[in-house]
């Protein structure tokens, strides 16, 4: 195997298991630190020894057995003396292991686990991607539009937390699901966008490990929360956008908008169960639950996911929903979305007035870039939708997005 095969293995595994091997580690031992550090020697080990030995037929195996055994070096020589019987368990694996309670699965118990209430929200999501949901700090960053240096300050912070406040790892009981489950909401809905529009180096546009994972994920926990509305609401939003997977990147590798795709190839299966939970959310909520934020996207999602052509989209239903949404939450990613469906109401006129107020939260944003240049460009101003189309592939990380913007620009007069 030479060593360009023997790379993209390791690439490979890295986003397929480390996930997987970080959460059996923390299980095991008990600490994020140490699951994190030995992983990560393990597939440095990965990367020296794989292209003189090949590729091990259980990569995940190899790596979680070599990862125990870099925690368990650690182990050793930074035990105190009252430590050693603890330690021979560890070694010997004499030790009972911990019951996996009320989350059988390792990965969602380690994202549950990580969210925990005593760190704050952004904070608890930062370090639960990181740990567990095979993001960078990089594509981290992005989600949360940030300095990537902010970010790893954000992350060492949650840590050093966890440590000073002597937060242990602790399988949840029941009891303690609902306090955190918002937090693991964000995790899961952040990782699924992070697979629908992929933005690390060299990815493909779309990466469906993890939008499957994300799904089978939040399929766990509305199984161990089936009367939580949000997380009810948050499978749904996610079977309606995965519906649309195969339809939204052309052949030739260019993202196709929601106008342009072709809606016979939307899976529908998926949009009809997806249909089915939003049906069962407004019923809830027409009985007096209101909706929480999860719960109105998805339902924008039905309404799109509705009409069998573009011009048939109740454009009037959606704008209600997002100013639904804008009073739950604000956020100007909101009112950027919104003015998507103003425009198709009121003109781009009024969306660009609502769009340009946006520019001092989202500058950085380039979604923000290329919904100016699409309403400066049908307004007939194409030098400053020029202007705009660039900026957004500047700042735009995914490579069928970066496709089509250059496109539309390219056929401005």
């Amino acid at each position: 195997m030479n060593d360009a095969d023997a790379r993209e293995a390791v690439t490979r595994a890295h986003r397929e298991e480390w996930a997987r091997v970080v959460a059996t580690l923390a299980r095991r031992f008990g600490d994020l630190d140490i699951a994190e550090e030995a992983a990560a020697e393990a597939f440095a080990a990965a990367v020296r020894r794989w292209p003189a030995d090949g590729v091990p037929p259980s990569p995940g195996a190899w790596l979680t057995t070599t990862a125990g055994r870099k925690a368990i070096d650690r182990l050793r020589r930074e035990s105190r003396r009252d430590d050693k019987h603890k330690e021979a368990q560890l070694v010997y694996g004499d030790a009972p292991p911990e019951p996996a309670g009320v989350i059988d699965d390792d990965r969602l118990r380690l994202i549950f686990t990580c969210c925990h209430p005593a760190l704050a929200m952004e904070a608890r999501v930062a370090l639960t991607l990181r740990m567990v949901g095979g993001l960078t700090v990089p594509e981290i960053a992005r989600a949360f539009l940030v300095r990537e240096t902010a970010l790893e300050r954000r992350i060492t912070r949650a840590k050093a937390k966890i440590k000073a406040a002597r937060i242990p790892y602790r399988v949840p009981s029941a009891e303690d699901l609902p306090e955190r489950v918002s937090g693991v909401l964000a995790v899961l809905y952040l990782v699924f966008n992070e697979g629908y529009l992929a933005t690390g180096p060299g990815a493909g546009p779309v990466r469906q490990d993890l939008t499957a994972e994300a799904i089978r994920l939040t399929r766990l926990t509305r199984a161990l929360l089936p009367d939580d509305g949000e997380v009810a609401g948050l499978l749904a939003l996610m079977l309606l956008t995965e519906a649309r997977r195969t339809a939204r990147v052309s052949a030739g590798g260019e993202l196709v908008t929601l106008a342009e795709q072709d809606r016979g190839a939307w899976d529908a299966a998926l949009i009809a169960e997806g249909h089915r939970l939003v049906r069962e959310r407004l019923a809830a909520a027409a009985a007096g639950t209101p909706p929480g934020r999860y719960q109105i996207l998805a339902a924008i999602n039905a309404v799109h996911t509705s009409a069998r052509d573009i011009r048939d989209t109740d454009w009037s239903q959606i704008l209600a929903l997002y100013d639904q949404l804008a009073r739950l939450d604000p956020a100007p990613i909101v009112a950027l979305n919104r003015a998507v469906a103003v425009a198709e109401l009121d003109g781009p006129q009024v969306a660009l007035a609502e769009v340009d107020r946006l520019q001092d939260s989202l500058a950085g944003y380039h979604a923000y870039h290329a919904t100016r240049a699409d309403l400066l460009r049908r307004l007939g101003l194409s030098r400053q939708a020029r202007a705009a189309y660039d900026r957004a592939i500047e700042l735009a990380g995914n490579t069928a997005e970066t496709a089509y913007l250059t496109r539309r620009r390219d056929q401005l007069r």
